[in-house]
């Protein structure tokens, strides 16, 4: 019965904030240079039929499919753990399992579909491949001088890794880049690499030397240092991740019932443009750790 009487109460508002606008619209029409109150109060007329009609669908909705049930709000920082195989292993492990495997299978099928025919004037996917490729090596060696194809490579597939971690999490589940033993071993991965390029270039004595820069006496101070690039690359993109995922929580909780749409907008930034945020700022760190160290 609430709801019912919700819906026609809403409907009214709209109703007549719709003949108010178009009043509204009809005299600025008239008037060759409106003020901009008077446009402020059209655009009021406009959220006011916005949150009426926002009103009737979700009314319309409890009444068909009733209440949602009210939950408390339970995040953990460790991930669910599940069986798989015999294997007790975390959520979040599998979900990584999956994403690698489709990425193996998106590589296997423009391997047959496209690397095998490639062409001198590339077009359609072939274009988009090489027009990626190309971007990405340009930025890795722009970024950190010194190192070579491989290392765009690298860059490229954690950037893709990541961005199915985003995939993953527009589905509802919980994206593995939220698990701080996943980013601690892409963090690891990543620190091995700038100490390996940082010992390339400049052989282990030139790499100790330039860490006992200016004096002798920093050197305990860069390596602690240097052991903690690791931690800052892990907890950076563990926290940022695990902070979107609690902020979605939050936002359903808090609008209960009226939790249409509002979460789909949002879930645009923190399930799409923040995690691909985050791929770039994690791999713009490591190019610039990596920089340092060849230096």
């Amino acid at each position: 019965m609430n709801e019912i009487i919700a819906i026609l109460a809403a409907a009214v508002v709209a109703a007549g904030g719709f003949v108010w606008r178009n009043k509204l619209v009809t005299k600025l029409k008239a008037i060759e240079n409106p003020t901009k109150k008077d446009k402020r109060i059209r655009k009021l007329a406009s959220l006011l039929i916005g949150a009426a009609l926002y009103v009737v669908v979700t009314q319309l909705i409890i009444l068909i499919f009733g209440e949602p049930d009210k939950r408390a709000i339970s995040v953990e920082l460790a991930p669910a753990r599940m069986n798989f195989l015999g294997l007790d292993i975390s959520e979040t492990i599998l979900y990584s399992w999956v994403i690698i495997l489709g990425l193996i299978l998106l590589a296997l099928i423009l391997r047959v579909t496209v690397i095998r025919h490639l062409k001198d004037e590339p077009s359609g996917v072939q274009n988009v491949l090489e027009l990626m490729i190309e971007k990405i090596t340009q930025y890795t060696k722009s970024t950190a001088h010194g190192v070579g194809d491989f290392f765009a490579a690298y860059v490229f597939s954690v950037a893709a890794f990541l961005v199915g971690c985003s995939v993953v999490e527009l589905f509802g589940f919980r994206t593995p880049a939220s698990d701080i033993t996943m980013t601690g071993a892409l963090a690891i991965l990543s620190f091995i690499f700038i100490n390996i390029y940082g010992f390339r270039v400049k052989g282990f004595g030139g790499r100790v030397k330039s860490m006992a820069t200016p004096t002798a006496f920093i050197l305990p101070i860069r390596i602690v240092t240097d052991l903690a690039v690791p931690v800052s690359l892990a907890s950076r993109l563990f926290g940022n991740m695990l902070g979107g995922l609690v902020i979605m929580d939050l936002l359903y909780t808090a609008l209960g019932s009226y939790a249409v749409g509002i979460p789909s907008v949002a879930g645009l930034y923190f399930n799409v443009f923040h995690p691909l945020l985050q791929a770039f700022i994690f791999v713009t760190l490591t190019l610039k750790f990596i920089n340092e160290a060849t230096e």
